[in-house]
């Protein structure tokens, strides 16, 4: 049911995305309406700022707009908005670099703490064992909980991380494995707990 859900989508979506690049006002607003507060969920897991990440989520779909005649046809269109998000918010920082010549920033950083939802938690040991794996997460690469947070916080299949993180459907998957494998070395006697979140993402 979920893929079947999200195959559904997807070609609401790209119903969407056609009648925006013929210029329909109204497909345009339905989108800005469905993926914004998306976006901006995104872009904060970049930046505690939350102005410049509204500031640049507005800018995606302005450009959105004022492009749509030079538009890919087929797009995961969600995935397309995540990965313009998160270009935009990767020159910003750049362009913060070179004005404030801090550190080298040789690709963004993911900054959001990953938090399984607590409608999971049924009793007071399952809320140890979330908290627990909250934080074996949060220990990954950032890259790897990146993926995970696309994933899950998303809902994001492995070709739209790929499309997301501008990597290839291999390198995606990748993402994903590692990840679970560094939990279950880091949460051996866990591992029911470990699998189930494995079912989620695969």
């Amino acid at each position: 049911m979920k893929i079947k859900s999200n195959i559904n989508n997807h070609d609401d979506d790209l119903a969407l995305w056609q009648d925006l690049r013929d210029g329909n006002e109204k497909s345009f607003s339905i989108i800005f309406e469905k993926y914004y507060p998306h976006l901006i969920r995104y872009g904060n897991s970049f930046s505690p700022f939350t102005e410049k990440v509204q500031d640049c989520v507005q800018d995606v779909f302005a450009d959105l707009w004022l492009y749509r005649s030079s538009l890919n046809e087929t797009v995961f269109v969600k995935a397309y908005l995540l990965s313009s998000v998160r270009k935009r918010m990767t020159r910003l920082q750049e362009r913060d670099y070179i004005f404030n010549k801090s550190t080298s920033l040789k690709s963004i950083d993911f900054l959001t703490d990953f938090s399984i939802e607590h409608d999971l938690i049924a009793d007071e040991t399952t809320a140890y064992n979330v908290a627990n794996m909250n934080n074996l997460i949060n220990s990954l690469p950032a890259r790897q909980k990146e993926a995970l947070f696309l994933r899950y916080h998303h809902g994001l299949g492995i070709d739209e991380i790929a499309d997301t993180l501008q990597v290839n459907y291999q390198s995606a998957n990748n993402l994903l494995y590692r990840a679970v494998l560094n939990l279950r070395k880091g949460w051996k006697e866990k591992l029911l707990l470990i699998l189930a979140l494995s079912t989620i993402l695969f």
